[in-house]
């Protein structure tokens, strides 16, 4: 796509975050189309938080995509700072035009030029066309991830 561009989300942007999430297979089942308190405190955490970034995609002033980008300090790999990308949103009618692949490329380049020393993320499962996309972007399988809903 052209014209877009990634900027940080301010909170006039949650409803259309909160739509992008919802608007999704497996959001439409975990996520709600409505802003509400726990949307409202978990924006205001991550805009808080000098290392948590809410980043959107915007073509002429309408959220396109989003995703989340927390820088994680560590002391594997000699004590270096990873780049967890999460949420990565593109909206629904845009889907296979290329607006994926600029916002990862983006946050990758900004990972680079803040010296990570790798860029992760989890996908579901069940996401067969993500994992697609993720793997012709030159992310590997490498680890088993798990979770624990509490």
């Amino acid at each position: 796509m052209t014209d877009v561009t990634f900027r940080e989300a301010v909170r006039a942007d949650l409803p259309a975050v909160i739509a992008l999430l919802a608007d999704d297979v497996l959001g439409k089942a975990r996520d709600f189309a409505e802003v509400d308190d726990a949307y409202e405190r978990a924006f205001a955490a991550i805009d808080a938080d000098p290392r948590n970034h809410l980043v959107v995609a915007d073509a002429a002033g309408e959220l396109v995509g989003c995703m989340q980008i927390t820088y994680i300090p560590g002391l594997g790999r000699h004590g270096a700072e990873r780049s967890l990308i999460e949420a990565v949103r593109v909206r629904s009618d845009l889907r296979g035009r290329g607006l994926g692949r600029e916002m990862m490329t983006w946050a990758i380049d900004r990972a680079r030029e803040r010296g990570c020393a790798l860029v992760q993320l989890t996908t579901d499962k069940t996401r067969t066309d993500a994992h697609r996309f993720y793997r012709n972007l030159g992310f590997v399988a490498s680890h088993e991830g798990m979770k624990l809903p509490l």
